[in-house]
Order: structure tokens, then sequence, then C-alpha cells
């Protein structure tokens, strides 16, 4: 909704946007799966079988969703690649954290083979055929990786949810409630599986509509009082409008040494002439790529 007010990026940033830093992405990422366990483990506030288990298929999931998106990556585009294990090793972790407790590890299995299929055919296929995608921007592939997995995930959660887990978890008298669909067809509770996995579902439309409205506000709040987009001028100039320096300067050989207090400690005098001004070297016309 935030992409949705402010707007898209400029064309030529859209055209093509590899990452920074892979390895910092990587390192990331697996910071991110590390504190997604005691996320999902640490759910029922004990040292329980529940969160051993919440903790075994968080990994699972993941595990499996990440092996899922570099395979069709590789079956696809000839090859896999560091950023789409990363988007599979997100896509695991949002769809299982639902249902991390409540269901058996070969449902986790299922799972991660789900979310890292469907996010990957909506991010790599659906993404430039639908207009309403092309045009918000999501730059980092929030709807793919989060909206869809997490939609997945409770709508999984209603359908693989074991009964008995379900009392582990919740710890409620009417626990025999909260079962999936999977189960009710097998044990002929069919409309108690349906009833659940209709509470899954209202519970995705629920939290979008909160996310909708919440989010407007907010924009619409912050819009009072600071523009939420720049000009087309300041945008096409980047981080030297704004802040008068550069996020990430590289330096090369002929290239003009320019001190910055926002950059540098020294003053400018403190430099030599030859560190402050080079002389171009036979590869100045080289680009950078």
């Amino acid at each position: 909704m935030f992409n949705k007010f402010v707007g898209p990026r400029e064309e030529k940033d859209r055209a093509r946007f590899p990452p920074n830093n892979i390895l910092m992405t990587l390192a990331g990422a697996g910071l991110v799966w590390m504190g997604w366990t005691g996320f999902n483990g640490g759910a029922p506030y004990a040292a329980s079988t529940d969160a051993s288990l919440a903790a075994l298929n968080t990994h699972v999931c993941a595990a499996t969703s990440l092996l899922t998106w570099i395979t069709l990556d590789t079956f696809i585009f000839g090859k896999p690649s560091v950023i789409g294990a990363v988007q599979g090793i997100i896509t695991g972790l949002v769809c299982i954290t639902p249902a991390a407790g409540v269901v058996q590890c070969w449902a986790a299995i299922l799972m991660g083979i789900i979310s890292g299929s469907v996010p990957w055919y909506t991010m790599m296929v659906l993404h430039d055929k639908i207009k309403l995608l092309r045009h918000v921007d999501d730059t980092m592939g929030m709807f793919h990786t989060h909206a869809i997995a997490g939609s997945l995930g409770g709508i999984l959660t209603g359908f693989f949810a074991v009964p008995k887990l379900s009392r582990l978890f919740y710890m409620v008298p009417d626990w025999d409630k909260y079962i999936g669909l999977a189960y009710g067809l097998q044990s002929g509770r069919t409309s108690a599986g349906f009833r659940q996995m209709a509470v899954q579902l209202a519970g995705i439309a629920f939290i979008v509509c909160l996310n909708i409205v919440s989010t407007s506000l907010i924009c619409l709040f912050i819009k009072l009082i600071v523009p939420l987009r720049m000009s087309d001028e300041e945008l096409k100039i980047g981080d030297d409008e704004i802040h008068g320096e550069q996020a990430y300067a590289l330096w090369a050989d002929g290239w003009r040494f320019e001190n910055s207090k926002h950059n540098s400690v020294y003053d400018a005098e403190e430099f030599p002439s030859s560190v402050m001004e080079k002389t171009p070297s036979p590869r100045h016309d080289l680009q950078m790529v």
C-alpha cells in the first residue's frame, strides 16, 4: 500500500537494479533464519515438545522452499541464484509461521514445496503480466514473499492442522475444534474441518483489510507533514540532492577525489595535491560494470 501511495521509481531505475551486495544479503538471510527459529520455537512460551516441533518444522519448510525455488530457477533460467535462494528462504519461513507448532513434518515439507513454487510463479511470471503489480513497483517483492506466502501459510494451516498438536499448542478445553480439513475428512468431521478453513480465510481477509486501512491512514497523515515523493528532478539526482553525499561512492583510477566533510574527518589542506586530483590514466574511459 505504501508503494501505491509513493508511486513507481524512474523508468531507468526499474530497468536494471542488481543487488548492491549479495554476500551481505546472504548473511542477512542467515540471521533472519536463525532468529526465526526462536520466533516460531518460542511461540508456546515453554521448553516443550511442541516448541521443539515448531523449531524443526521451521527449518524443514524453509530448507524445502529454498531447494524448490533454486530448482525452478535452474530448470527455467539455466542456473540457480543466491537471490533466488534467499527468496525461497523467506517464503518458506513466512509460510510455516502460522503452522509451525500444529502440523507434522511431512506437512511442513509439502508447505515448503508450495511456498517455494507458488510465490516463484507469481514473482517471476505473473508480476510482469499484471498491470497493477507493474504500477505499484514492489521493489523488494514483498507482495510475493509475504502476502502470497503468508496467505498460503494460513490456508495450509487450516488444511494440515493436527487436533492433538492443537491441544498441546493452544491448551484450551475445546481443542478438538481446531482440526485441519485433511483430518476432518479423514475422521468424518467434515463440518469442523471446513469451519476451520473458513476461519483461516476470514483471518486472511481481516489482515488484508486492516493493512489497507491502517497503511492508508498512516500515509495520509505523513503526507500532511512531508511529501511522500520527491520531484522528478530530485529523483534524477538521487542521494546527492537530499543528503549531499552518496551512499556508495566508488573510486577508480583517474577519478577526481572530492573531499567532503560528510565523508572525511580531514580538511582539504591535509591531503597532498597528488591525492586531491590524479592525472587520468589510460583506462579512464572504461566503465565499471
